[in-house]
C-alpha cells in the first residue's frame, strides 16, 4: 500500500477514481455435497480493471458502495474498512499490473460446465502449484471442499482451518486458529480472503522466517498477492472477477510461481 501511495507502480493513486462499486452474493450447494455456503464480494472498477475483496455475508455497511463511487484510490486506501482498502488496492494493481505474461502470469484454461465441475478443475490448477515431493503436512487456510478433495486424491495430509469452524465434507474438524497450527505444518495453502480479514501478514511472516512454501489461491486480491512472490509467497492462483461460479462457460485463471 505504501508503494502505491508513493507512486512506486506508476500512476498517482490520488488521480485515479473508482467509477463503479458493486457487490456479488451467491449461495451454493453442489449436488452430492452434504452442505452449502454463501459468498459475498465487494468489487471496485478502475477504468477497465476490477478489484475484489470477499466479505462476510451481510457485514458490509449499506453506505460502503456510495463511499467508494467517485472516490480516488488514494482516498480508499485510507478507508476505515479493511475490505474496501484491499478492493481498492486490488483494482489499482489490476490496472497497472494486469494478469499477463509480461507480469509473470501463466494462463490456465477452465472448462465449461457445472459449478462443481469447474470448481474441481480449478482445484487441480491450485493443488498443482504445491511442491511435487510433498508436503508431509499441509495447513489449508480457507476450506474449499473441492481443494480438499483434490488433496485427498493426491494423498496429501492436511489440517483444515477456517474462521467459520465446523467440519469438512468428510467429517474432519475444521480448526479456527490457523496461527496455532503453523508450527505443525511444513507448507501452507491459503485463501486470498486472509487479506480481507487481516490474517495474511502472520502467514507471510511465518513463511518468510521458516522458508516454508506459501501457496495462495485468490479471488480476493488476485492482483495483490503476485506482488509478494519471492518475498514469502511461493505461488499464486489468481482469479479476477468474474469468478468461475458466475458463469458456466469456459474461463481462465492465472498462475504465478510454483515448482512444476
Amino acid at each position: 500500500m505504501e508503494r502505491v501511495r508513493t507512486g512506486g507502480y506508476g500512476p498517482d493513486p490520488a488521480q485515479e477514481r473508482i467509477a463503479l462499486a458493486f457487490t456479488t452474493a451467491q449461495a451454493v450447494r453442489h449436488e452430492g455435497r452434504s452442505g452449502g455456503y454463501r459468498n459475498e464480494v465487494l468489487s471496485l472498477r478502475l477504468a477497465g480493471a476490477v478489484g475484489s475483496c470477499a466479505v462476510e455475508p451481510g457485514a458490509l455497511p449499506a453506505t460502503a458502495l456510495d463511499e467508494c463511487v467517485g472516490a480516488t484510490v488514494a482516498d480508499l486506501l485510507d478507508h476505515p474498512l479493511l475490505p474496501v482498502r484491499i478492493a481498492a488496492l486490488d483494482a489499482y494493481l489490476m490496472y497497472v499490473c494486469p494478469h499477463t505474461p509480461d507480469h509473470g502470469a501463466r494462463p490456465y484454461a477452465l472448462p465449461a460446465g457445472s459449478s462443481l465441475y469447474r470448481s474441481r478443475a480449478r482445484a487441480r490448477a491450485v493443488v498443482d502449484l504445491l511442491p511435487a515431493a510433498g508436503p508431509q503436512r499441509l495447513l489449508v487456510v480457507g476450506v474449499v471442499n473441492s481443494l480438499l478433495e483434490r488433496l485427498r486424491e493426491r494423498g496429501t495430509a492436511y489440517t483444515p482451518c477456517d474462521l467459520k469452524g465446523g467440519t469438512t465434507e468428510w467429517g474432519e474438524p475444521v480448526r479456527t486458529d490457523a496461527l496455532a497450527e503453523l508450527e505443525r505444518c511444513d507448507a501452507i495453502l491459503a485463501s486470498g480472503m486472509t487479506l480481507g480479514n487481516g490474517t495474511f501478514q502472520q502467514l507471510l511472516d511465518h513463511a518468510t522466517a521458516t522458508g516454508k512454501p506459501l501457496v495462495m489461491f485468490a479471488q480476493t486480491g488476485s492482483a495483490v498477492l503476485p506482488r509478494f512472490l519471492g518475498a514469502g509467497v511461493s505461488a499464486v492462483s489468481a482469479e479476477p472477477y468474474p469468478f468461475f461460479w458466475l458463469d458456466g462457460g469456459p474461463g481462465v485463471i492465472h498462475r504465478y510461481g510454483g515448482t512444476r
